[in-house]
């Protein structure tokens, strides 16, 4: 499932959710642009290395990505949600709220796989976390989704609590399922941390706080 756009409004410009992904696009562009040697110099020393961990790596992992699909979906999920959470928090509430969800996603990723050597980079944990942020203040949002049925493709509006939810199932199922087999060194996905940047999320949007007119009832549709 694909998520397309959500129903929810926002009331004024996700400034802050548009330069986090120009720079997240600008870095990029400069990854590609090295050569082979350079680029994997460049990930091993930004990047997240848990067996050899250094703490300004949880910021600047964030900021990296392993492919152009890698990005696009990471700066394609984080248009959609983070814009809402933006709206909510405000410009620098949020930049400091998608900030430590990243760092969260990092610490955890790191907990579970102590002995990995192998780099994790990208935006993934940080954008769960906004994700997370939006099924607990944005529950009712319809999410309007590309749904696969056997060889047909629709689309379908889905409130937020049930495809995010789904979402963070497959992500805890995906993680307990690779314990003892260790995927990541084969270059698997950071499942961990996207359930620690998910739970951060949700919680730190209830610490932070956000403003009262996001209750407001024309937000929810059924």
């Amino acid at each position: 499932m694909i998520p397309l756009r959500d129903t929810q409004p926002s009331f004024t410009r996700p400034v802050m959710t548009s330069i986090i992904i120009a720079i997240n696009v600008v870095i990029f562009l400069y990854q590609v642009s090295l050569d082979p040697y350079s680029q994997n110099y460049f990930i091993a020393t930004y990047g997240i290395i848990p067996a050899r961990f250094h703490a300004s790596t949880l910021l600047t992992t964030m900021f990296l990505h392993g492919g152009w699909m890698h990005l696009i979906g990471n700066m394609w999920f984080l248009w959609i949600y983070g814009d809402n959470i933006e709206d909510a928090l405000g410009h620098q509430k949020f930049v400091a709220f998608y900030l430590l969800c990243g760092i969260a996603a990092g610490l955890v990723h790191v907990l579970f796989n102590g002995d990995s050597r192998l780099p994790t980079v990208g935006a993934s944990g940080a954008i769960a976390g906004v994700m997370g942020a939006y099924m607990v203040k944005f529950p009712k949002a319809q999410i309007l989704t590309l749904v696969p049925i056997f060889i047909f493709i629709t689309t379908m509006e889905i409130p937020a609590v049930l495809i995010l939810g789904y979402w963070f199932f497959l992500q805890f199922f995906n993680s307990w399922g690779s314990v003892g087999h260790s995927n990541l060194s084969q270059g698997g996905v950071a499942w961990f941390a996207h359930i620690g940047g998910f739970i951060a999320g949700a919680i730190l949007i209830l610490v932070m706080g956000t403003k009262d007119r996001f209750y407001r009832p024309q937000a929810y549709r059924w």
